[in-house]
C-alpha cells in the first residue's frame, strides 16, 4: 500500500511540473504590495517549518532522556 501511495505522489508531482512548464505567459500587472505579500508568505513558511522542527526535536530529545536513569540521590558535600 505504501509503494502505491508514493508512486501516486510521484505521478502527481510530474503532472504538476509538466503543467507549470507548458503554461502560457500571463501579461498581468503585479504591484509592489504583491511582492511583499509573496516575501512574507515565504518567511511564514520557513518560520512554520522551523517551529515544527524545534517542537519535534524537543519531543524526540525528551523521549530519549526519559529512557536514562536519573541520579536522584543527593550529593553529600560535608567534610
Amino acid at each position: 500500500m505504501r509503494k502505491g501511495f508514493l508512486s501516486n505522489i510521484l505521478r502527481l508531482s510530474g503532472l504538476a511540473a509538466m503543467l507549470l512548464l507548458v503554461s502560457p505567459a500571463a501579461f498581468a500587472y503585479l504591484d509592489p504590495s504583491t511582492g511583499s505579500m509573496v516575501i512574507s508568505a515565504i518567511v511564514g513558511i520557513f518560520a512554520s517549518i522551523a517551529l515544527a522542527l524545534k517542537t519535534y526535536w524537543y519531543k524526540i530529545k525528551g523521549f530519549f532522556k526519559r529512557g536514562r536513569k536519573q541520579n536522584t540521590s543527593p550529593q553529600d558535600s560535608s567534610d
